[in-house]
């Protein structure tokens, strides 16, 4: 009992509960489920139920994740940093969930990009439907497309959980801060980093290990880019370590393995480390 007065680290008891993480994770399977119907569940699906489920299913989704936003949204009112207006937080989270849902359907686009990317990446693709039902790149993007809507709305907490329950499941951590543009491919991906600032163009495709991440860990830089910038059509090769929020690596570059970045490389180059040298050349 002393060290919970001393050290914290307990929840608001008399007030309202931070979000359950059990809750999330179910929220997360829910939206799993919902995003690609009838690969996750144990019963038939057919044109003449999909329209009746998946309304269930929305209902049933949207009233968790107003009941759980709602209390991040308390949290951070209780802790001074946001405020929920005259309408409350509740209304404030069924405002959120509303607008998820409307952009739910661009969500599926982006990630049919992304599962095509995965499908033409990959020589060991046999199907679109081994890389929906098989491939840990393809769920830590499916969930960072969810995290980060939650995340540009502002819901505290939630974003980060969500990132977190994929991350503990393959091994590839993707702040919901990233911002990543469509046909994205993570090929392997177990160890890849990719913070808070960075931004991804389209057709990218990384390798397992990579780290997009910061030159300094200062908190007072908290709320500055610190993370690179990699443009469109660009391929990094596993353990490739990318640094520094003015960093960005050019399009149509290629970046090889092991190799370590703290400066911009123009487009169209291939970096690549050649008897322990580090070289950077660009195509003509």
């Amino acid at each position: 009992m002393e060290t919970y007065s001393s050290y914290g680290m307990v929840n608001h008891c008399g007030g309202a509960n931070l979000p359950g993480r059990e809750n999330i994770a179910r929220i997360v399977q829910g939206l799993d489920e919902l995003i690609f119907p009838g690969f996750r569940e144990n019963h038939d699906l057919n044109h003449g139920n999909l329209r009746l489920i998946t309304a269930e299913k929305v209902n049933q989704l949207a009233r968790e994740l107003i009941r759980e936003i709602e209390k991040s949204l308390v949290f951070s009112v209780r802790a001074g940093t946001l405020s929920c207006g005259q309408g409350g937080c509740h209304a404030a989270a069924e405002l959120i969930v509303e607008s998820f849902f409307e952009e739910l359907p661009a969500i599926r686009r982006s990630l049919s990009l992304d599962m095509q990317a995965n499908f033409r990446g990959d020589p060991a693709a046999k199907n679109l439907e081994e890389v929906i039902l098989s491939y840990p790149g393809f769920k830590a993007i499916t969930v960072h497309r969810l995290a980060h809507f939650f995340w540009k709305a502002q819901v505290p907490l939630i974003p980060r959980m969500m990132s977190e329950l994929v991350h503990g499941s393959t091994g590839i951590d993707i702040h919901p801060g990233a911002t990543i543009d469509e046909a994205f491919f993570i090929d392997h991906g177990t160890g890849l980093v990719i913070g808070e600032t960075t931004i991804i163009g389209k057709n990218v495709k990384l390798f397992q290990g990579v780290t997009l991440g910061a030159l300094s860990v200062k908190k007072e830089e908290g709320n500055t880019k610190r993370h690179p910038t990699i443009e469109d059509d660009v391929t990094i090769y596993s353990h490739a370590t990318i640094l520094g929020g003015a960093t960005v690596i050019g399009q149509g570059s290629t970046i090889g393995g092991n190799v370590w970045i703290t400066e911009s490389v123009p487009p169209n180059t291939m970096v690549y480390i050649k008897a322990g040298e580090q070289i950077s050349r660009q195509r003509s």
